[in-house]
């Protein structure tokens, strides 16, 4: 995100063995069953963390802040913040500091439990960098890029990965070590590749709108097939796995509130559904809102996307938080977008992200500065238990 599309590869590779030494932290046991979590008590609030992180991320004064949530399965997860990562291995009811110091982290991806990429930024700087660890997260190595800026990465194994700009997309095969332009049109302003030959993109054009356009080639042919009419477009972002391709297309953005439309297509881009057009009194309409889609995204009014969370070839998950109604939420779809449900969390917050590991069971992450905390849900979102709640600006 991750971050990303949820897979079932991303399952792969979590702890195999009863006792094994993970995040280089010493032995950790691990406990399986879908049980595992209630078989110990679960503690509460930061689980004594605060002041550790604090002190080895270097914002003792300030607040700690979440900023992304990867888990590999039901019970192994992680979530990164600024200047530090933490992780559990029985499903929230315990966490444990795996790294503090430089990274502040905008995106975790973690393909097995001991290999892993992140995006990441240093203090007081606007640059994004790639960062690869091999134990798991307790030490980060930053990866060159020159002239690559990614804004999302994608890793399907230790190896193989793929990172998208805002305008085109690279693939590597040697674990983010070099990186392989793929041809995408002109104009390109989002891309995702479910696999090395399928791959999508949104596309701009001046004075029309957007063209969401698809290649089964690797991107040798482009077709496009499906054209939304917009007077603005600044900007997009896509997802794919499997038969599943979802686009956010984005209008403008004004007094916290951001238009925005999202479409579906469950046959790899040959045909879509406008699930919603979101317009707004300060960002104006939506595109394409005269077409067949109706309603709003999840954290109204206003609400603005986080990421979205693939699992199999129709379920769909779409984090989003409101500055101007101060909530998070999600929203999710079983059928590729046929039906959709927005569901509000109760707690304060205003900017979420998600990692869900199974059709049901997720995680979401308040990445705001007031009550940044970690929920879990084992009903598609229905309802959320609070996993990790850290100390706000507000306390």
């Amino acid at each position: 995100m991750t971050t990303k599309s949820t897979m079932t590869w991303k399952r792969i590779g979590a702890l195999a063995l009863s006792l094994t030494l993970a995040w280089g932290m010493g032995p950790v046991h691990t406990l399986s069953g879908a049980n595992a979590a209630s078989s110990q008590a679960c503690g509460k609030g930061d689980h004594g963390l605060s002041a550790t992180l604090k002190k080895g991320s270097g914002v003792e004064e300030q607040h700690l802040q979440f900023t992304d949530i990867d888990f590999l399965n039901d019970m192994t997860g992680r979530a990164g913040g600024e200047g530090f990562l933490i992780g559990t291995s029985n499903a929230g009811c315990t966490w444990q500091s795996i790294y503090t110091g430089q990274w502040q982290f905008t995106q975790l991806d973690f393909p097995n439990n001991v290999n892993g990429y992140a995006l990441a930024r240093v203090k007081d700087s606007p640059a994004t960098y790639l960062i690869r660890t091999h134990d798991g997260g307790s030490h980060w190595t930053r990866l060159d890029t020159p002239g690559i800026q990614f804004k999302r990465i994608d890793f399907r194994n230790k190896d193989v990965g793929y990172g998208y700009t805002y305008n085109g997309a690279y693939q590597t095969k040697d674990g983010g070590v070099t990186w392989s332009k793929l041809n995408t049109p002109a104009n390109t302003r989002a891309a995702a590749f479910a696999t090395e030959k399928q791959g999508y993109t949104v596309v701009v054009v001046p004075g029309s709108g957007y063209h969401l356009k698809q290649t089964s080639d690797g991107g040798k042919n482009w077709t496009t097939s499906l054209r939304v009419v917009s007077d603005t477009w600044s900007g997009a972002d896509l997802y794919a796995h499997g038969q599943q391709v979802w686009a956010l297309l984005y209008g403008d953005a004004g007094m916290s509130q951001q238009s925005y439309s999202l479409y579906a297509s469950g046959n790899q881009g040959k045909n879509w559904t406008q699930v919603f057009a979101q317009s707004t009194a300060g960002g104006g309409p939506a595109p394409g809102t005269n077409s067949t889609g109706k309603g709003n995204g999840p954290a109204n009014p206003g609400g603005h996307p986080g990421n979205m969370a693939l699992i199999g070839n129709q379920t769909a998950y779409l984090s989003a938080g409101s500055p101007a109604a101060g909530k998070v939420g999600i929203g999710r779809s079983y059928d590729t977008g046929s039906t959709w449900k927005n569901i509000d969390l109760k707690d304060p917050g205003y900017s979420s992200r998600i990692s869900f590991s199974s059709a049901k069971t997720g995680w979401l992450v308040v990445t705001s500065d007031n009550s940044p905390a970690i929920y879990q849900t084992i009903d598609g979102g229905t309802t959320w238990t609070q996993k990790m709640l850290l100390p706000s600006e507000q306390d």
